[in-house]
């Protein structure tokens, strides 16, 4: 393919890895900001964009938290939630698993019912207005500890609203071991929700062996790492357990060196269920189109193998049966009829 964005642009797909606050366009972030004059944010759009040049990870975090920092009100919350179903629609995504990090909202005041509330009412709305299918997994930032857990779980499980299908882990991996999340992860799964801890993106396979063994995830946010174990990538691959990776993410958290070194291409090689996902898209300067784009350049992937690649997104999402047969049978469709026009 010369050119595969025309095709990736029309196609219809689902995100598994994308976070609430980090969806936050420039637009959304610099009105927030205006809002909240006391912020370190820039007002200025364009500005945002020097703003979100990371150094590493750590750094990202701490312009990650101040964004987070905007989000102040049930009215925030529920405009952000509404505005990124928005740009996901622009993109022709057809259903979303979008993380969402509570705790870092209670904690900064918004009442914890009307923060439900918020997000039901836009979900809610975004399928009804926008034809865009939101589900809820509801995550620990690592970085702030056990008590972090605590409260996320209980969220979880006490307010638990009606999109909430997954309980994950997120923040930064160095110094915040897995297996300490155990118990939580136990009671989110015996609850009936999905784990899927991010795992291996800035630490070794180790990290994502935790995330099986002790967190029992289903699926493994990132999974950079594991490319450096064979047996973990035999793993993966005999029970099926899918990646969500995020190659421009990586990139910008200097997660990977660069883009031509990402080992998108051992996994694949691996048989290991890939999904491809945009992480914190306006951070990162990219959105889920553009990384449809780098996966299928690093894969050597024509429209057909496109397409499969959308449709192991929906393979591995925790939507119904029903729904994953009407989004695959629609990539089908939308594919036969570009490959008959072209």
């Amino acid at each position: 393919m010369t050119d595969p964005h025309p095709f990736i642009s029309g196609l219809p797909k689902a995100e598994l890895h994308v976070h609430h606050v980090g969806s936050a366009s420039p637009r959304i972030v610099s009105q927030l900001a205006a809002h909240h004059p006391d912020s370190k944010v820039p007002t200025d759009p364009e500005a945002l964009a020097d703003y979100f040049s990371f150094t590493d990870f750590a750094h990202f975090i701490d312009v990650y938290l101040s964004v987070v920092d905007l989000i102040r009100t049930p009215e925030d919350v529920r405009l952000l939630t509404f505005e990124v179903a928005r740009d996901m629609a622009r993109q022709n995504i057809r259903y979303a698993e979008l993380t969402v990090t509570p705790f870092s909202s209670t904690r900064r005041g918004i009442d914890e019912k009307a923060f439900m509330a918020a997000i039901e009412d836009a979900r809610k709305a975004a399928e009804a207005e926008l034809g865009v299918v939101l589900r809820w997994c509801f995550d620990i930032p690592g970085e702030a500890g056990l008590e972090a857990a605590e409260e996320t779980t209980r969220l979880a499980l006490d307010l638990r609203p009606e999109g909430l299908v997954s309980f994950g882990l997120g923040g930064p991996e160095i110094g915040v071991p897995r297996p300490q999340f155990k118990p939580y992860f136990d009671r989110a799964i015996a609850a009936g929700l999905h784990s899927v801890p991010h795992a291996g993106e800035t630490t070794g396979p180790q990290t994502v062996w935790d995330a099986l063994t002790e967190l029992r995830a289903e699926r493994i946010g990132h999974g950079t790492s594991a490319a450096q174990d064979p047996a973990l990538l035999a793993h993966l691959a005999e029970r099926r357990i899918p990646l969500e990776v995020c190659p421009t993410s990586n990139l910008a958290t200097r997660a990977v060196a660069d883009l031509d070194a990402h080992p998108v291409k051992e996994m694949v090689a691996a048989g290991v269920l890939v999904t491809i996902n945009s992480d914190d898209p306006p951070m990162f300067g990219t959105d889920l189109n553009s990384e449809y784009a780098v996966a299928a350049r690093l894969l050597g992937l024509d429209e057909r193998g496109i397409a499969d690649l959308a449709k192991n997104a929906v393979r591995a999402s925790f939507l119904d049966p029903a729904g994953k047969a009407r989004i695959s049978e629609e990539i089908d469709a939308y594919t036969t009829a570009w490959l008959a026009a072209h």
